[in-house]
């Protein structure tokens, strides 16, 4: 097993480098499943590193990027309700309904009140704040950040803040990736698995991997050197047809988690059926209020009830961030699609794939 050591030293990350990049390794398809990986490993030059044959793709661990469009659709009408103010994180500003090019950015500049927060905790103090209105928290993320989002919840029972609500669209990791493999010629040969994901749920929770499914798999931190060592890791498993889950990130991640964080999640949330952009409908692979908070609910509180999604986009988001195309093999991709006017939330987020690869690796 690596230690940290072997990146720290100048001399064992230039091992560690020259290992990843030996043009000798047989061809491999390696899955970053991370948003935050996707974006370290382009800032970082390490997806440079490796030869030809071994490609990285990207996987659905971006929480804007699941998010789909019918969704965003209902948010933006939630948005728009009298006496509403919809609370978010900045990434869901410029994220597009089905109608392109209308996102919260544009509906606040219309006059909707909608305030960028930093954790569901602000959202709360601005429902103090402001009795007089029904301040709404939208909920996005997996299960790094389900815990602060569930305790928010406690705090407003706790205080009796009744004008605060959470809309609820935070989605679990593993069983996207199980909905990912039961996919007719997925052909990943091993996963990066993600560290903050890991941080709450332990490096166990992907156990299921190796095991199940005979897969690979490290549980990565997000440095160069975690980046490099892990690949290494990951590689020297493909290369030697021995699945198991390592992990890396030993310094962050047990193999338990966190468990003060999960009994706060187990004590506000239960799984629920969710659809995801690219993924369709995955049993459990989401979250919802418990019975007992209801009183928060907002898709309750304000009737949010996403229409199915009818009109096809030309965005190639849910290919992307599934491992079936690349981000340049979009069409849109920095012609129509780009930053300063996205197309898709792959373009938009700081965890998207399609973000990633027109800020660090154009040609």
């Amino acid at each position: 097993m690596l230690c940290e050591a072997d990146f720290r030293r100048p001399q064992g990350l230039e091992r560690l480098v020259a290992a990843i990049g030996d043009p000798n390794l047989p061809p491999m398809r390696l899955m970053e499943v991370c948003g935050t990986h996707t974006m370290a490993l382009a800032r970082t030059g390490v997806r440079q590193l490796l030869p030809p044959q071994v490609q990285l793709i990207s996987g659905p661990g971006c929480p804007v990027c699941v998010t789909p469009a019918n969704v965003m659709d209902e948010v933006l009408r939630l948005a728009a309700l009298p006496g509403v103010t919809l609370t978010t994180y900045g990434d869901l500003m410029r994220v597009p309904g089905s109608k392109s090019g209308f996102d919260l950015r544009r509906q606040k500049a219309l006059g909707t009140d909608v305030q960028v927060v930093y954790s569901p905790m602000d959202a709360l103090e601005l429902a103090k704040a402001h009795p007089e209105k029904q301040v709404v928290f939208l909920g996005v993320g997996f299960e790094t950040t389900a815990p602060g989002t569930a305790l928010a919840v406690l705090e407003a029972q706790r205080q009796g803040i009744g004008n605060f609500s959470l809309l609820c669209l935070l989605k679990a990791t593993p069983p996207a990736l199980r909905a990912l493999l039961a996919q007719k010629d997925f052909g990943v040969d091993g996963f990066l698995c993600p560290g903050h994901v890991a941080t709450i749920l332990g490096a166990d929770a992907f156990q299921f991997l190796p095991q199940e499914y005979q897969k690979p798999a490290v549980v990565a931190g997000f440095e160069a050197g975690d980046l490099v060592a892990s690949l290494h890791l990951l590689i020297q498993q493909v290369k030697g047809h021995t699945p198991k889950l390592e992990n890396e990130y030993t310094r962050a991640v047990s193999q338990e988690g966190n468990q003060m964080a999960q009994q706060v999640m187990a004590q506000v949330l239960e799984p629920k059926d969710d659809t995801w952009r690219g993924l369709g409908d995955i049993p459990g692979s989401g979250f919802e209020l418990k019975p007992e908070f209801a009183a928060y609910d907002a898709a309750t509180r304000f009737g949010f009830s996403p229409a199915p999604q009818t009109t096809p986009s030309p965005c190639r988001c849910g290919d992307v961030i599934c491992g079936r195309i690349g981000p340049k093999q979009c069409p849109l991709f920095g012609t129509v699609c780009s930053p300063d006017n996205p197309v898709g939330p792959c373009m938009v987020s700081g965890e998207g794939a399609c973000a990633a690869a027109y800020l660090y690796g154009r040609e």
